[in-house]
């Protein structure tokens, strides 16, 4: 009877050693799993009104977006600076990475060196490739930017260690999304400027060399995983579309055309740099065809107004021109796929990220 005691008491133990084995491995599965996907620790920004997350509030500009109605759909309802009603395409991508959220400021002092080691965006709105463009409005040029991320590396090292923080730069997905304002803001918008230099195919080839220079020197600093961003159908944006009277307030077709041209240097310096750069991996992050598939195909994703915004008339408003109380403004920005007259909605933005994270930047995830 003792030993049949024995025998159970041996039995159990190793039925509970076995389940707390099961347990362990399938824990270890679990980290696993979620290791595999956060081989992607961070995510760094650096651009324009498109990715920039709150920059330009403590800067003097006047391009910002820090009031209402901007941001009514965020978090809390209130304005950042990010030019949406809502979220903006790297919030999207940072948390398709299973990062975060949203990714902050780097100027914002709400946060600090423990926010930013998983991301950070630079972006200024208004800003561009090209010096001059960001001189338009007196804001964040890309040779700051880059800049202030030396300063960020400093700070992460002290903050993580060096062999950690080197760790994080490398494995960490750079994006870059500039080059809109260069074109409506700065070449076809200042007589006398660089229109009278270049030629539209000179003037990409300027800038495609610049993006070239940027890349090589985050490459310098450690980036391994970088995101090109492309332009988006330019000619459609509610602002064009609007100024467009002769053309019947349809897309405004050289401004497309010349978004076509540049998309197609970038994706050829993005091939040329693989080349160039032993260990990169840059890849070309191309909103137009998507953004454009939206417009000219609202009703599939639920969106009714394609030429006219939510902000203001939709037509001219964006910045200080969206001011609460502006009694045109919708009450429902999910119709519609621009928030003013420049920037897509915080659901557009949505789709496009998808679409981004599905196809350019799907390798970072495998």
């Amino acid at each position: 009877m003792k030993g049949q005691r024995i025998s159970n008491m041996s039995f159990t133990f190793m039925l509970c050693f076995f389940f707390l084995l099961v347990v362990q491995l399938l824990s270890l599965a679990t980290r696993s799993t979620a290791a595999a996907g956060s081989e992607v620790p961070a995510i760094i920004v650096f651009g324009d009104s498109s990715v920039d997350a709150g920059n330009n509030n403590f800067i003097p500009t006047v391009a910002r977006s820090n009031f209402e109605p901007y941001g009514r759909d965020f978090q809390g309802g209130k304005p950042t600076g990010r030019f949406s009603n809502g979220r903006i395409p790297t919030d999207f991508i940072s948390e398709a990475f299973r990062i975060k959220s949203y990714i902050p400021a780097y100027l914002d002092p709400k946060y600090n060196i423990s926010d930013f080691a998983t991301g950070v965006t630079f972006a200024s709105a208004a800003s561009g490739y090209d010096n001059a463009t960001s001189d338009v409005l007196s804001v964040i040029p890309s040779w700051k930017q880059l800049e202030y991320y030396k300063t960020y590396q400093k700070s992460l090292r002290a903050y993580l260690g060096e062999t950690a923080a080197s760790r994080t730069i490398s494995e960490a997905l750079h994006m870059m999304s500039f080059g809109t304002n260069d074109f409506l803001e700065n070449y076809y918008a200042m007589p006398g400027g660089r229109s009278s230099e270049y030629s539209p195919q000179q003037y990409q080839d300027f800038l495609v060399g610049i993006a070239g220079n940027f890349i090589r020197q985050l490459y310098g600093l450690g980036a391994r995983k970088i995101s090109l961003g492309g332009l988006p159908p330019m000619g459609c944006l509610p602002l064009e579309r609007a100024t467009n009277i002769a053309g019947g307030n349809e897309c405004v077709g050289r401004y497309n055309d010349v978004a076509i041209e540049f998309n197609a240097k970038l994706a050829n310096l993005t091939m040329s740099l693989n080349m160039e750069l032993p260990g990169i991996r840059l890849v070309f992050s191309n909103p137009y065809y998507m953004l454009l598939y939206i417009i000219k195909n609202p009703a599939r994703f639920g969106f009714k107004s394609t030429s006219v915004a939510c902000c203001g008339t939709g037509m001219f408003e964006m910045g200080y021109a969206c001011r609460r109380g502006n009694m045109f403004s919708c009450s429902d920005a999910s119709k519609y796929v621009f928030w003013d007259s420049f920037h897509p909605s915080e659901k557009t933005n949505g789709i496009i990220a998808d679409h981004v994270v599905k196809t350019a930047l799907a390798k970072f995830l495998e």
